[in-house]
């Protein structure tokens, strides 16, 4: 596997969008974003044709620049992708890579008085931009979602909050099942605390002063800062932790708003807009350090339940952790596109 950039068969545009929903974000964000858009092969010499599109959504910590990164023997995503459709294997689709960054280090992709309007960016923004500026075929028919991680969970998510834009997904161990996701790091993060007095804003000032990721709690710390902005943020933007910073107790009243976001929990609230999907991919691997595996089964247990017909999904445990899988992102693009309305 050679460690320098491929020649792409398709084309890959790097944009800028200007964003009004993030104009004045809660954490002061940017709200000029990157936004790369693939076009496949044929796309510039054919100019009639409209495609459908597959919107990618990383992980927390992820920005849209890291899917170019390259690791030894293995080739980014926008190469594996590139080569679906290069192939022939798959029919062609326009893939938008997003980008939704906060300081915190993500969005969780919805909207939240703690970190910004994302949800609503990413529906109400980006789609229009993308379907105004590229041939694609604007309709939630031909229009899926896919990500890893919490990008796999707003995959799961949006579909169920606009099923009129969106009619298909791809979640590769999508945040789910939340017991198993985040208790335990509720448990880790209380003692990391005790350096800080139990004050989670103060190691937010200490991991600012320095190095990021130099001491060992700085990870779960950052994942419980920024997911209760995101779940359980005051209205003046303040983020309140779901459990006392001293003690570890779960503070009911703010678990439930954490809990309402789970997307084992949400099936039952927009059962209509599951079973209206075209097609949904579900992934994890049988030892995700999160215990995804579980919430990806719950899921597809889920949907099972209320009568989401099995030609419709593909679910599938996969052999390893929650890293390194980015082998199963081609996987589930050339299956969503197979299924694209044209």
């Amino acid at each position: 596997m050679l460690p320098w950039e491929g020649e792409l068969a398709g084309r890959l545009d790097r944009a800028v969008i200007e964003s009004e929903l993030l104009r004045g974000n809660p954490l002061g964000d940017p709200h000029e974003r990157p936004l790369w858009v693939y076009t496949p092969p044929g796309y510039d010499s054919d100019t009639t044709t409209r495609y459908p599109a597959v919107y990618v959504l990383q992980g927390y910590t992820g920005h849209v620049a890291m899917w170019a990164n390259r690791t030894p023997y293995r080739q980014p995503f926008i190469e594996t992708a590139d080569a679906v459709f290069a192939s022939g294997e798959a029919p062609p689709c326009v893939v938008v890579y997003v980008d939704a960054w906060t300081a915190y280090g993500g969005s969780q992709f919805v909207d939240s008085p703690g970190t910004g309007r994302y949800h609503s960016y990413l529906c109400d923004e980006i789609v229009p931009w993308v379907d105004a500026r590229y041939r694609t075929i604007a309709d939630r028919e031909s229009r899926a979602v896919s990500g890893k991680s919490s990008g796999g969970f707003g995959a799961m998510i949006t579909p169920m909050l606009r099923p009129d834009l969106f009619g298909a997904f791809a979640s590769h161990a999508g945040d789910s099942l939340y017991e198993y996701v985040y208790l335990n790091d509720f448990g880790k993060a209380v003692r990391a605390l005790r350096d800080y007095g139990g004050d989670i804003q103060r190691w937010w000032d200490d991991f600012r002063s320095r190095t990021a990721f130099t001491k060992e709690a700085d990870q779960t710390l950052l994942i419980v800062l920024g997911c209760s902005a995101c779940y359980s943020a005051r209205d003046d933007g303040t983020p309140e932790l779901p459990f006392d910073p001293h003690t570890g107790q779960l503070r009911p009243e703010l678990w439930e708003r954490w809990l309402a976001w789970d997307p084992v929990r949400m099936i039952d609230r927009y059962p209509d807009a599951l079973r209206s999907l075209r097609a949904a991919w579900i992934d994890a691997g049988t030892r995700d350090e999160w215990f995804l595996d579980l919430g990806a089964e719950a899921f597809r247990a889920g949907l099972a339940r209320i009568g989401v017909p099995d030609e419709k999904v593909h679910f599938e445990h996969f052999e390893g952790s929650h890293m390194a899988i980015d082998h199963r992102y081609p996987m589930a693009l050339g299956w969503l596109s197979k299924r694209l309305a044209r």
